[in-house]
């Protein structure tokens, strides 16, 4: 479990101390690296964009990327099981250290030989950090140099999460990916908050390094901050690319930020990431911003959107959505795309799922069902066109299906595209 807080935290790390643990945390960081279980082969590239296919070697077995990796928060995908969850050819999910950590907890995982065997679950698992919950908890939670204090949701007990804290956990659960943990702010904010964030998450980065005790077994992932600013992302890239990590995640975006501005953070990370090492956007879900960001060069994806909206009723479809509790689907009995290869689209009805969401919550996982499969199904068709080197014609034609018309496009969309030199006309 995470460590009671003590009433006093610890002092700032600064100055020549600060250099010195650095340095030594480098040197740590090489040492990881040379034995860190993870190999990127890329298979193609896209000769315009940045956009390329790899093959991503972890521990439970290998990865196609560009991957959307969907999120079962407390080790299970609400609405769905592991075994449907293969069968969608699904190879990596991800869990969320914090909650597991609360309940029910390392101690148990552990026992269960980790999270894999907790949950039932073959093939690859990518936990974060809990540095999130500094967002979304925020009114729960406060930051020290030692950690993150949070007051837990369930019996309001306070309690401290550091950097040893949250590898600790992360090597109990025996993920195939562990996330650093780093200083969270919203996208939103402005000053020297993102700042002095950014420096932290660099500081936290090497404590994370220093206590990974399974580096030959699983993969640490150092993690992008510097809000929209250009000049402190570009300071974080500098640095975090000195430590030899298997990978990098981009942080600090999809927080409510002008998409403007976000896509502009995202190509700036991807110019100076390695190419030699597997590059992932945390918290990007919708169907646009996955095509557009492959073009901008990641590899990698998480959203919690295609399970969470499936639970409203929303099913995913390429031009768009199917609000399926609105009473136009109460005599539709068209599957929800009759493309769609998956269980739901081949045995049910739009008439079917829109009555049952009046009296049964088969409802939600029949679509959570397919709104996986939808997800599963862009990327492959995004890895294929990828490798058959039709990239920017796989682009327009989703983007002219998904909007109908070129004056519906998003203007942050056109640019971010035109950027890498694919042109919608």
């Amino acid at each position: 479990m995470f460590m009671a807080a003590p009433g006093v935290s610890a002092a700032s790390v600064a100055g020549a101390g600060a250099l010195r643990s650095g340095m030594a945390a480098g040197r740590a960081a090489a040492a990881c690296a040379a034995a860190a279980p993870l190999a990127l082969r890329i298979v193609a590239e896209c000769p315009v964009s940045k956009a390329r296919a790899c093959e991503l070697t972890l521990p439970h077995c290998a990865v196609s990327t560009p991957v959307f990796m969907p999120v079962g928060t407390q080790g299970t995908l609400k609405g769905i099981t592991s075994s449907q969850l293969e069968a969608l050819g699904c190879q990596i999910c991800l869990g969320n250290t914090y909650h597991l950590g609360m309940r029910p907890g390392p101690e148990l995982i552990k026992k269960a030989n980790g999270l894999h065997g907790f949950m039932d679950w073959k093939r690859n698992l990518l936990t974060d950090s809990g540095g999130f919950q500094m967002v979304s908890l925020v009114e729960l939670s406060e930051v020290t140099e030692e950690g993150v204090r949070f007051r837990s949701p369930y019996d309001g007990k306070e309690i401290l999460l550091t950097p040893e804290e949250s590898i600790g956990i992360q090597n109990s659960l025996g993920s195939d990916i562990m996330m650093q943990l780093d200083d969270v702010v919203s996208s939103t904010v402005t000053g020297p908050r993102v700042e002095e964030a950014m420096h932290r998450s660099i500081r936290w980065l090497d404590r994370c390094i220093k206590a990974n005790g399974n580096p030959d077994r699983q993969n640490l992932f150092a993690i992008i901050q510097g809000g929209l600013d250009p000049e402190l992302r570009k300071t974080c890239l500098e640095e975090m690319t000195k430590r030899a990590v298997p990978g990098f995640a981009i942080g600090g975006l999809s927080g409510g930020e002008e998409k403007e501005h976000f896509w502009k953070m995202v190509t700036l990370s991807t110019d100076h990431l390695p190419r030699e090492k597997p590059r992932y956007l945390m918290g990007v879900g919708y169907a646009t911003d996955l095509v557009v960001c492959v073009a901008l060069g990641c590899d990698m994806f998480d959203c919690v959107f295609p399970t969470r909206t499936a639970r409203f009723g929303s099913a995913l479809v390429p031009w768009g959505s199917l609000q399926l509790k609105h009473k136009q689907f109460a005599k539709d009995f068209q599957p929800i795309d009759s493309d769609c290869e998956c269980a739901t689209c081949r045995r049910y009805s739009r008439a079917f799922l829109h009555a049952l969401f009046k009296s049964d919550t088969a409802a939600m996982h029949h679509i959570t069902v397919h709104n996986i499969a939808y997800q599963m199904s862009l990327m492959r068709l995004v890895r294929q066109s990828i490798v058959e080197q039709s990239f920017p014609a796989f682009v327009r034609r989703f983007m002219e299906r998904m909007y109908s018309s070129q004056e519906k496009y998003p203007s942050w969309a056109v640019e971010a595209l035109a950027s890498v030199g694919i042109t919608l006309e």
